[in-house]
């Protein structure tokens, strides 16, 4: 199965390829030296794209980075923004008694919250792992502590 960010990073890919073949295509146009063309395209094909050269090839490197900022931000910093908010919030409702899972992969439960620190119980044995509140990848949904009370 193809992974989300692949077929992103392909898309991405594929706009700015094609982004860059119709810049090309119109910033060579917008070099040319204007002819006498007539005055609507159906007349001469050759010239149907003759309102291209009247306008100034740095216009249109400034709508060509305009649009690539436009994805690069719908793309990129927009779902990045999402994707932080919703771990702070998941960061920040962390309890007691809650099942949590580190990015190094230590599952245990939520024994002790201290500033940014926390400690997890991870064995029957009572043993005790300390770990920054980021280190946590998920946790479960449903509070032991709250029950315990």
């Amino acid at each position: 199965m193809i992974s989300r960010k692949t077929t992103l990073s392909a898309g991405i890919a594929a706009l700015g390829i094609a982004a860059s073949n119709i810049l090309g295509t119109v910033l060579s146009f917008a070099d040319g030296e204007p002819t006498a063309a007539p005055a609507t395209p159906t007349e001469d094909p050759a010239n149907a794209l003759s309102w291209f050269q009247k306008i100034p090839a740095w216009v249109l490197i400034v709508v060509y980075v305009v649009i690539l900022g436009a994805m690069f931000y719908f793309l990129i910093i927009r779902p990045q923004r999402k994707r932080r908010k919703e771990e702070e919030e998941m960061k920040n409702s962390i309890t007691l008694g809650q099942e949590v899972v580190t990015i190094g992969g230590i599952v245990g439960t939520i024994v002790n919250i201290k500033d940014d620190n926390i400690t997890i119980q991870t064995s029957i044995d009572n043993s005790l792992v300390e770990v920054k509140n980021w280190a946590i990848r998920e946790y479960s949904k449903t509070e032991k502590a709250e029950e315990k009370k």
